[in-house]
Order: C-alpha cells, then sequence, then structure tokens
C-alpha cells in the first residue's frame, strides 16, 4: 500500500471515530427528567421521546411563547412601558425587585424575561399588548393551535400558574417557531444585562438563568428555564451538535443541575451512542412523579 494510500484510510478510519452515531448504534438514552423530547431542528421528526405527549406544567418555559407573541404583535421594543400594580394576584410567589410604577423599554423587558425569568416583565408585557392582559392570554393560545401544540394550554404569560400546560413534543415547535426571530434568539441567551429604569432612574443586574449558554461549546441559541414545584425543574434549548441545530426539551427534573446533566447525556448519546445514567435519586423521584400523574387528571400534580 502506498504512503498516500494509507493516509486515505487512516482520514477514513478517523472519520468513522467522529462521526455522529446512528440511531442503531446508540444505547437507550438514561434520563433525570420525567418528560422530554430531543429533535434536529431542521427535521420534523422526535429523535428520541419520554412521555412527549403527557401534558404537564411547565413553570416558566411559558415565557418563550410570551415572547413569540410579543414579537408578532409588531409592536416597537424601543417604546417605553410602566409597571403597573397587578390587576389580579399572582397565581404563586412572584417577588420582584422592580419598582412599581417606573418604566423600561419593551425590548429590555423582553430581554429579562426570557434569560433572567423575570415574572413582572412577563406581566408587563401582557398589560401593555394592544387587546390588554386577557387578549395576550387568548393570542398565546392561539398562536399554540397554530403551531399544531394540539395539547397546550395557557391562562397566564408568566408560568406562575400551575394551568399553563403542554407536552415535551409541543414545546419541540415551539422552539423552532421562537427560534425565527433574531430578537429572542440575542435575549434568551444574553449573559448579563443591566437594565436602565427610569420614572424613578435606577438600575438592576440580571443573569441568565442556564449556565449553558456561557459555554460557548455548547452553541446555544435558544434557552428558557423554568421551575415550579408541581412542575420541577425544566429546560428547553435550541443549541448546535455535530454541525446540527438540536431542539432540547426537558420537564419536569429533581434537582436544580438535573437538566443540564441530562443536556449533556443528550448531547453525548447523539455523538458517541451512550446511554448515560442518572442517581438513584432522580429514579426514585420519576417513579414518583409517574405514580401521580397516572393517579390524577387535575391540572396541578405536586409530590412533598
Amino acid at each position: 500500500m502506498s504512503r498516500s494510500a494509507g493516509f486515505l484510510v487512516l482520514a477514513m478510519l478517523l472519520a468513522l471515530c467522529l462521526s455522529p452515531a446512528s440511531a442503531t448504534e446508540r444505547a437507550e438514552l438514561q434520563l433525570a427528567s420525567v418528560n422530554a423530547a430531543v429533535a434536529y431542528a431542521d427535521a420534523e421528526e422526535l429523535v428520541y421521546g419520554k412521555n412527549a405527549d403527557r401534558p404537564v406544567p411547565i413553570a416558566s418555559v411559558t415565557k418563550l411563547m410570551t415572547a413569540l407573541v410579543v414579537m408578532e404583535s409588531g409592536q416597537s421594543m424601543t417604546e417605553w412601558l410602566e409597571f403597573r400594580e397587578r390587576h389580579i394576584p399572582a397565581p404563586a410567589n412572584a417577588y420582584t425587585r422592580i419598582r412599581k410604577g417606573s418604566e423600561l423599554k419593551r425590548g429590555d423587558i423582553l430581554r429579562i424575561a426570557l434569560m433572567s425569568s423575570e415574572n413582572f416583565a412577563a406581566y408587563t408585557l401582557a398589560r401593555h399588548h394592544p387587546g390588554g392582559y386577557d387578549g395576550f392570554v387568548d393570542d398565546m393560545n392561539a398562536k399554540a393551535r397554530e403551531l399544531g401544540m394540539t395539547n397546550t394550554t395557557f391562562v397566564d404569560p408568566t408560568g406562575l400558574s400551575v394551568r399553563n400546560r403542554s407536552t415535551a413534543a409541543d414545546l419541540v415547535r415551539l422552539v423552532r417557531a421562537s427560534s425565527k426571530y433574531p430578537q429572542i434568539r440575542e435575549y434568551s441567551t444574553t449573559r448579563y444585562f443591566t437594565g436602565h429604569f427610569r420614572q424613578p432612574r435606577y438600575r438592576l443586574a440580571f443573569g441568565n438563568t442556564n449556565i449553558l449558554v456561557h459555554r460557548e461549546s455548547w452553541g446555544v441559541g435558544i434557552s428558557k428555564t423554568g421551575y415550579l414545584s408541581e412542575a420541577g425543574r425544566c429546560l428547553v434549548m435550541l443549541s448546535e451538535i455535530d454541525g446540527r441545530p438540536v431542539v432540547t426539551v426537558l420537564l419536569d427534573s429533581l434537582g436544580t443541575r438535573s437538566p443540564m446533566g441530562d443536556a449533556g447525556r443528550i448531547k453525548r448519546w447523539l455523538t458517541t451512542g451512550a446511554g448515560g445514567s442518572v442517581a438513584a435519586a432522580a429514579r426514585a423521584y420519576e417513579q414518583k412523579k409517574n405514580a401521580a400523574y397516572a393517579s390524577s387528571d387535575s391540572t396541578s400534580v405536586s409530590v412533598n
């Protein structure tokens, strides 16, 4: 064999070793999240699903639909909006550092709603919608129907209500639709931001709730986290794996780091075929939640 031929064979073997694992080569994927879906953004079918069609509370993942409705309303991102006193009680704890009566530009409000999951920001965006707060929620549900999210219901723009429910498969559709807007991509992946408020003038610093946006190797293009005790830890994300955009949806995980760990397991599974493993505590949590889901048709599922 000539030297050039030898180099060619070696290159081919190396390419085979480094190429993504095919579906037939992959082991069974192990995830801590109770419900999940994985799909390539440029393909229709799911690559992986785990209870992917089960409607569950989605917490602040809701804010991705809030962003989509804001963008499609066509309102100016530079308009100053007032943070008004709530006209209805918050469905859950809605602590905020933002002062009532102060103002911030709509684009910056949307940014902190997405990257820092600021609930008062999401509420404020809905209050300033052309159709008002109720019209905003109606538009959220109309957009869900338009996207084919047939198992999705919204009752508020923040995700504080456990009645905001969707499925992992439906949320793949939402991520795909959101990724078409550069502003949503930018705002949801902003690492740090300082909001400059007026009436009165003050500043507040915000950080992204997804640590993976700080890692260049992930190439995160869309990000939204969520948490309620009924919903567990949630993460939806668009990232680049082996040069292809991948949508990851992780719903109802036990610990703060569990969705990040699952994201890493998915990345290794797609590239190497390794199924990974999860902690015994996560397994026990999953069994308990599956039993609760099976025994209750209500919109609120709680585990103590």
